[in-house]
């Protein structure tokens, strides 16, 4: 749970800049470039909200890797190179004995249903949110390490993954 998780947005709406609405996170609207509606003026990390080539809407990220990944692509930017902010959306947690890595992006009414892959009685597995046209919108690895790669190669890819595959830990994601 992410307490506090609010974009400061005053300064940007009082110098007439666009904001985002709620539904895509209330950020300062930027475009794939990380420009605003201000040509001049770009904005990155958690206060931006973001089109995203990969999902056709807005997204604002609320982790401090997107901060990371978004300040040196929006300087590209801003220094006239071409520039598509495309990541796929990540961000982790640590909670004691619990270690989570989320990557991609799964609203509700996005999915129609998640596959499980491992144990989830023992904490180790990995949670797929797939689409009606069973692509991967999302995964979460539980106390499954060095699968974030994988699992948004999976999202980026958009194709689709037969669920049973999917569940299935003998099939190498990367053969998914």
């Amino acid at each position: 749970m992410g307490v506090g998780a609010v974009a400061q947005t005053a300064l940007a709406a009082g110098a007439g800049l666009e904001i985002a609405g709620p539904e895509e996170g209330a950020g300062i609207a930027v475009d794939s470039s990380l420009r605003s509606s201000d040509p001049a003026v770009f904005a990155a990390g958690d206060v931006a909200s973001a089109a995203h080539p990969l999902f056709g809407r807005r997204l604002r990220v609320e982790h401090w890797a997107n901060a990371l990944n978004g300040g040196p692509a929006a300087a590209r930017a801003m220094l006239g190179q071409e520039v598509v902010y495309d990541r796929v959306p990540y961000f982790f947690s640590d909670q004691y004995d619990l270690g989570m890595e989320y990557s991609g992006h799964a609203v509700p009414g996005s999915y129609d249903h998640v596959v499980v892959r491992g144990d989830a009685a023992k904490r180790e597995f990995i949670a797929f949110w797939q689409a009606p046209d069973n692509r991967v919108l999302a995964g979460m690895n539980v106390n499954v390490w060095d699968v974030a790669g994988s699992i948004q190669q999976l999202v980026r890819s958009g194709r689709p993954v037969d669920p049973d595959r999917l569940a299935d830990p003998a099939v190498p994601l990367a053969e998914l």
